[in-house]
């Protein structure tokens, strides 16, 4: 396969089983998520084959500095840390921070073939980028419901979800992503954040603004999509004048007093209350879901207690508690 960059078509083929999400209605097909279920051979090759990519290809000239998602030895802490420095900074400095959390929609499903393989092809080595090219072709799924199995379909757009290779072709799709001036970005995978601060509301909207435009034109041109109505902008100031509204495709984006980015919640001042009472009730109801293993009626001894709640109940408070 690696000589003649050729991937077989019998390990292109996924069957989908559909997950349902909690308190959706059943009949809605976007109650539920798609996960791909594909041969275990095609996911063993695909390790391989992103082993030989990255001892090729230096990640550092591939991605750019602001993406973090799927990366070694960057983490979701790391890049809200990124946030959450650039904030505190200009509240320490008195002066308006204007934040923008974008939404991108059905990220991995939408990828534009024709547009994915142009950047590969300027990326990688020509056997690489042949080998991604047959992977992607003639690729077939089919979706599974009980006993049921729909007819065979192409892949036309998009990665499979579950694919070892998905998240590398995403981060190359998006790594041309552009970035102006008195602005930082933050990304991991399809979750961005857009930040600018000065001492003037207007200059901070405006530089953003820049930003935004250049962003808008980019995803327009490569066929991504982003929901505009699920997008939130924050004001991180103690001042109490708030910046301007922003606009993303000529579309208004929606002013909230918090954003919420990689499970963490940013209020305007960065107090964390809205992000602990958040956590704190998820704390409960989790709790109130285990009390019959970790109450005083279980049978269960201690140390699986302990077990349970290091594994379970630890994790919904101590994520994100360094910052």
């Amino acid at each position: 396969m690696l000589t003649l960059s050729y991937f077989p078509i019998l390990w292109k083929y996924a069957e989908i089983i559909m997950i349902p999400k909690p308190g959706k209605p059943p009949h809605e097909p976007t109650s539920f998520w798609p996960i791909s279920l594909l041969p275990i051979t095609s996911k063993l090759f695909e390790r391989l084959l992103l082993k030989i990519i990255r001892d090729e290809h230096d990640p550092s000239t591939l991605l750019p500095s602001h993406q973090f998602g799927f990366r070694e030895r960057h983490s979701t802490i790391h890049q809200v840390h990124r946030i959450v420095n650039e904030i505190v900074t200009s509240l320490e400095e008195k002066k308006y921070c204007n934040a923008v959390f974008l939404d991108i929609s059905e990220a991995f499903d939408r990828i534009w073939h024709p547009g994915l393989l142009f950047k590969l092809k300027h990326a990688l080595t020509s056997n690489n980028y042949l080998l991604l090219k047959s992977y992607l072709a003639d690729s077939n799924f089919a979706v599974r419901h009980n006993y049921n199995l729909s007819d065979d379909y192409p892949f036309e757009a998009g990665v499979p979800q579950g694919s070892v290779l998905g998240p590398l072709l995403f981060l190359i799709f998006t790594a041309d992503i552009p970035q102006a001036g008195h602005t930082t970005i933050a990304s991991f995978a399809d979750d961005v954040a857009v930040l600018s601060a000065n001492k003037y509301p207007v200059s901070a909207t405006r530089h953003l603004q820049t930003n935004l435009n250049t962003l808008a034109e980019c995803y327009t041109r490569w066929w991504i999509q982003v929901n505009q109505a699920r997008s939130v902008q924050v004001t991180f100031t103690t001042r109490t004048k708030v910046c301007p509204p922003l606009t993303f495709n000529n579309a208004p984006i929606p002013v909230a007093a918090e954003g919420k980015y990689l499970g963490l919640r940013l209020d305007q001042l960065l107090t964390w209350q809205t992000h602990i009472r958040a956590k704190r009730r998820q704390l409960d109801i989790k709790f109130r879901q285990m009390l019959w293993l970790l109450g005083r009626n279980s049978k269960l001894s201690l140390n699986n207690k302990l077990f349970l709640y290091k594994g379970v109940l630890k994790t919904f408070w101590s994520y994100g508690v360094q910052l």
